[in-house]
């Protein structure tokens, strides 16, 4: 397989969006691939939202803006709401079908009142080897995942960045920040702007890839492998201190490194999804 054919079908999924289509745009990798195609195919017929989250980590919000911005596409941050409903701040494992149930029931009539056809998000194939609640909310509002339907996975999606001239085709995977608090802790939006001021701080110090996982008073902290010993030597005292001042009492380094999805580890719910999966549901 050439390296422009998983471009050319998503080229192809896209065209099928001739109706006009709000892109639910995070400032990720897979949300920049899938807006930069729909300006190329569909032209002013596409509507990039973002949503105005506590979640959203203010360098994604940045990232979304410059990118939206760079491509000419029109562009709206909106407010989701999703901390107004008890069941998402209650946190159990099924919180992203919450998150993305309020995305969407915002994005629906933004796209009526547009006159656009169609919703879509950056779902790809990857996607379904996790524990991922909200994609039965894309199922219920009809949302299309033309990354997905395309069949692209994660490399391929970051191939295609690069060949379209994406500044972010190397960024890291992103999350909402509610992915680093474990399930069973509610969702505090306080505890959310510490979260995003202590990667932030880590990204300074040039940690690309970090998560903080918030365990009531100890922080845990998920780095690429080859930062680790760059964050217990050189950097140690300095990312003490910082999140000490942040509130937390006690700073761990995880010695596992970065995983995606990490606090799913363990989940019934994931575990049982991935099984289904694996059996080809």
């Amino acid at each position: 397989m050439s390296e422009t054919e998983p471009l050319d079908r998503l080229r192809h999924e896209v065209r099928r969006l001739e109706g006009g289509v709000v892109v639910a745009f995070s400032g990720g990798v897979d949300s920049a691939v899938l807006l930069k195609v729909c300006a190329d195919e569909l032209g002013d017929r596409v509507l990039a939202v973002t949503a105005d989250s506590p979640s959203l980590p203010v360098h994604d919000r940045d990232d979304a803006t410059k990118l939206a911005r760079a491509l000419g596409v029109h562009h709206r941050f909106v407010p989701t709401g999703e901390l107004e409903d008890d069941r998402y701040r209650r946190n159990d494992t099924q919180r992203c079908y919450f998150c993305k149930h309020a995305l969407f029931d915002t994005l629906a009539p933004i796209a009526a009142a547009s006159g656009l056809r169609h919703l879509a998000f950056g779902a790809n194939l990857d996607d379904d080897d996790d524990h991922r609640p909200g994609h039965r909310a894309a199922l219920e509002f009809e949302v299309r995942a033309p990354l997905k339907d395309a069949g692209l996975r994660k490399d391929d999606v970051r191939v295609a960045a690069r060949a379209l001239g994406l500044d972010v085709w190397d960024k890291p995977a992103s999350a909402c920040l509610a992915s680093r608090i474990p399930y069973g802790t509610a969702i505090d939006p306080a505890v959310l702007a510490r979260v995003d001021a202590a990667e932030s701080f880590l990204r300074r110090l040039g940690y690309r890839t970090c998560r903080l996982r918030h365990h009531d008073d100890v922080a845990r902290l998920e780095l690429a492998p080859e930062d680790l010993r760059d964050a217990v030597t050189r950097d140690r005292e300095a990312i003490a201190k910082r999140l000490r001042e942040l509130g937390w009492t006690h700073v761990a380094v995880d010695l596992r490194g970065y995983r995606s999805g990490s606090l799913n580890e363990g989940s019934k719910e994931s575990r049982g999804e991935q099984r289904e999966q694996g059996r080809g549901r």
